[in-house]
């Protein structure tokens, strides 16, 4: 049965005037656009004659004394509905204080009263209890523990599609891995040489005025290629693979769920895991070295250029000495973690596109978070592999 529509009637004396309110005050109502107009035209024009206001016989005359309006009563007992909406914008029209004279109901007076409490006072922020805090970071604990154990499940299926695919590999997608491992890799490869790049000339001329002040411009050779090899060329080709490719996969599949495609596969028996995760994370744990690589190169010929102008250490010199400065156990360090931050970055990307609801607000605020995530997520490991494998290398 549809709810009746709110109204306001106004009924004044000379004595007195009641404000009558009727229907339904509920947030489904409300939100029409023509009760929304009418009603708010009606509180507005109300709260206007609530004020002082002139005599209408001597409008013209500045010095006549002003009339008092009569006090509005409130009645409210004839509303079939009230919910926190409708009260809240009650409330509101009566300043956030009770008026002089009002008449309602028991119901309606808790529901009012629940409104009034946590309802901020004008240009005060509303206090928070430590008992909301604790909630709060419930919530939060909750919500990392939902999404902890969503990847996971995500990292078990894609090691059973794995198995499945090693099974049969001839009628796996690989058209699929093959146009991620294009769109990831192949066209990363300008944007990352460029940061590369421009990261080793900007490391080569900072340490290049320390290393001069005490007669060491040959170790130039020893920090860059440490540096770069072992932490800045998988670190930056990851963070700009996890900003380009992470949210492009994570919009990806947002889109087939606003599309409603992923629910056109579930009837149609499609696997998604096998069709949507699976394909990206073998791109980009295939990709993700490459790119590292192909980063680290770009850094270290921009160091080299740099040492070269700024402390003359030559080309040859260092190219000879970087095999002494480095071991190869760096170089394998930087691939093996290339490819976990590949499969990272695939999963978190896959995992909050698969949590995307079918509206486009929620579609930004997963790729949003598809990126922060894959990011913070690479630095941890990074941080940790670091700690494991301070000795590798070194």
């Amino acid at each position: 049965m549809p709810e009746a529509t709110p109204t306001l009637t106004l009924q004044t004396t000379p004595e007195s005037r009641c404000a009558t309110l009727g229907g339904s005050w509920s947030a489904a109502r409300l939100a029409e656009p023509a009760t929304w107009q009418s009603i708010s035209r009606a509180l507005a024009e109300l709260q206007t004659n609530a004020v002082n206001r002139r005599d209408p016989r001597s409008r013209d005359d500045k010095t006549a004394p002003r009339e008092t309006a009569p006090t509005i009563t409130w009645d409210l007992r004839a509303l079939t509905r009230l919910d926190h909406t409708g009260a809240q914008l009650l409330w509101n029209t009566w300043q956030r204080q009770w008026p002089a004279d009002v008449q309602l109901t028991a119901g309606q007076r808790v529901m009012l009263e629940r409104v009034a409490r946590f309802t901020a006072p004008d240009g005060q922020p509303a206090r928070t209890s430590l008992w909301q805090l604790f909630l709060k970071l419930g919530e939060n604990l909750w919500l990392l523990w939902d999404h902890a154990v969503g990847l996971l499940t995500l990292a078990g299926q894609l090691l059973l599609d794995l198995a499945k695919l090693a099974r049969a590999p001839r009628h796996g997608p690989w058209r699929d891995v093959s146009g991620h491992l294009f769109r990831i890799g192949a066209t990363a490869l300008p944007v990352t040489a460029l940061v590369g790049f421009m990261i080793g000339i900007v490391l080569a001329y900072l340490m290049s005025r320390q290393l001069r002040q005490f007669g060491a411009d040959s170790f130039i050779v020893d920090i860059l290629g440490i540096a770069i090899i072992r932490e800045l060329g998988p670190m930056l080709a990851a963070i700009l693979i996890a900003g380009r490719s992470g949210s492009a996969i994570t919009a990806q599949i947002g889109v087939m769920r606003v599309t409603e495609e992923l629910d056109a596969m579930r009837v149609m028996g499609i696997a998604r895991g096998y069709r949507l995760v699976m394909p990206r994370a073998i791109a980009l744990a295939i990709a993700m070295p490459l790119i590292s690589v192909w980063t680290t190169l770009a850094a270290l010929l921009g160091g080299m250029l740099a040492a070269d102008a700024v402390l003359g250490v030559t080309p040859a010199y260092f190219f000879a000495a970087l095999p002494d400065a480095v071991e190869i156990g760096n170089l394998w360090l930087a691939v093996g973690k290339s490819v976990v931050f590949g499969l990272l970055i695939a999963l978190i990307g896959c995992h909050y596109g698969l949590r995307v609801k079918p509206n486009t607000e929620s579609l930004g605020q997963g790729t949003t978070a598809s990126v922060v995530t894959s990011i913070t997520v690479v630095l941890l490991v990074d941080a940790a592999c670091a700690i494991l494998f301070k000795n590798v290398g070194i």
